[in-house]
């Protein structure tokens, strides 16, 4: 019997009852005489490199580049600042509140608070528990980042680095927690292998709620300016395609099958996604844009993030192609119908790609598709109830936390920028740069 806690959803063949089970995978406890194994530590050790790099630089050049020019440089610095304090907020307490026993029903504990109880030499499951907790500070990091596409152009920066701190704390950390680190979505068969709830969702609904509180650009949404550099979202759509391999595939915490079928599955739904998103624009506008291309394949990343060890290579295709049609119609629906700017399709693309892909495993994970079945007994419906919890549950709990947050920020350091400040552009007024002539 393992007396630990639990974090990583993987993959278990029980043999002898000739059955699947899913049994959450890393656990913490720091068992005698556990030796960490040098291969998967040095895959994790890669993946956790891969997951940085989506942020530093990737998400930050795909975001700068679809602003305006007077606003790239504010976009940098907030995914730069949001990195920073996010990894040392994660240390401080985060990880503690995601990966420990909880003393609360909904929280972990603070007893590994600034790992000052782990052991130099423990192990998590396979792993060093050091090369663990920093694999996931680079989840914790691209997170709250993913919100800065509903907000820029128009916050200021004392308001980013508070309602990003507390978001941390209290939407991201508790909600890992549920999913990943024992709670009471992971314990009742709730399947997100990287992060279609945790990561994916949260930040949809959150980025959501701070675009309404925020109130839109000027001339939204019919004359918005036009992405400044669709150069700069190429190169960073690349690197987060590329980094989200050590995203989804690091998830399976071994350097294993599991983790190549991960990968397998996350490059079909990119490369699907990308080919369906540009069809239905050169079906549409006559011509497929590049900037649509790209918006595509992280349509595509996002939906089978939940699923991508779960599904065969076929589901990833499946999830692809569905993700990019949902994730298009999603978009007009955000500005056009609720009057939302969310400005870079925060929740549209990651939001509804995440949900899309954490319902969607219930079907996918079919054992008949090359999926790996299903951890809750009763099948396809059984799962889905399960799963459509998780989403409810991760949903409401981030929009409540999230008005609390925007209200606390508002009030103590304000939310918009002045309209001076955002005709002359956030980069001068905020941080006194400019990135230079487009």
């Amino acid at each position: 019997m393992i007396d630990c806690l639990f974090a990583r959803r993987v993959v278990f063949m029980c043999a002898a009852a000739g059955s699947l089970t899913l049994f959450p995978a890393a656990a913490m406890a720091q068992s005698s005489g556990a030796v960490a194994d040098s291969g998967h530590t040095a895959w994790l050790l890669a993946a956790t490199a891969l997951v940085l790099f989506m942020t530093l630089p990737g998400l930050a050049l795909f975001y700068a580049g679809l602003v305006q020019a007077k606003n790239a440089v504010s976009v940098l610095m907030q995914c730069v600042a949001i990195a920073c304090l996010a990894s040392v907020l994660w240390f401080a307490v985060g990880y503690s509140i995601a990966f420990t026993e909880p003393e609360w029903p909904l929280f972990g504990s603070l007893s590994k608070a600034f790992l000052l109880s782990v052991p130099r030499d423990a192990v998590s499951g396979q792993v060093p528990e050091s090369v663990f907790f920093m694999y996931q500070m680079t989840f914790a990091v691209i997170t709250p980042a993913l919100i800065v596409g509903a907000y820029v152009e128009r916050i200021r920066f004392a308001a980013v680095l508070l309602f990003s701190g507390l978001w941390l704390l209290a939407v991201y950390a508790p909600v890992a927690h549920w999913v990943w680190g024992g709670g009471w979505l992971g314990q009742r068969g709730v399947m997100d292998f990287a992060g279609g709830l945790v990561v994916h969702a949260t930040a949809g609904i959150s980025a959501l709620a701070v675009a309404a509180a925020l109130g839109a650009r000027e001339g939204f949404p019919k004359d918005t300016s036009p992405p400044f550099n669709p150069g700069y979202t190429m190169i960073g759509a690349a690197m987060l395609w590329v980094g989200w391999f050590g995203f989804n595939g690091g998830s399976a915490l071994l350097a294993d099958s599991n983790a190549g079928l991960a990968i397998s599955a996350t490059h079909l739904s990119a490369a699907t996604a990308t080919l369906v998103w540009a069809t239905i624009e050169w079906i549409r506008f006559g011509k497929p844009s590049m900037v649509g291309a790209v918006t595509g394949a992280i349509a595509g990343l996002a939906t089978i993030t939940p699923a991508s060890g779960y599904v065969g290579p076929m589901g990833g295709v499946i999830l692809g192609a569905a993700g990019a049609v949902v994730c298009f119609l999603a978009v007009p629906f955000v500005k056009q119908r609720l009057k939302v700017d969310d400005s870079l399709d925060v929740f549209a693309v990651h939001g509804v790609g995440g949900i899309l892909g954490t319902l969607g495993v219930s079907f996918l994970a079919a054992e008949s598709l090359g999926g790996v079945g299903y951890p809750v007994t009763g099948g396809v419906w059984a799962q889905l109830e399960v799963q459509s919890l998780g989403v409810a549950a991760t949903l409401a709990w981030s929009a409540l936390a999230s008005v609390v947050i925007i209200a606390v920020t508002s009030a103590l350091v304000g939310l918009r920028a002045s309209d001076d400040e955002i005709v002359e552009g956030l980069d001068l007024t905020q941080h006194g740069e400019r990135i230079g002539n487009p």
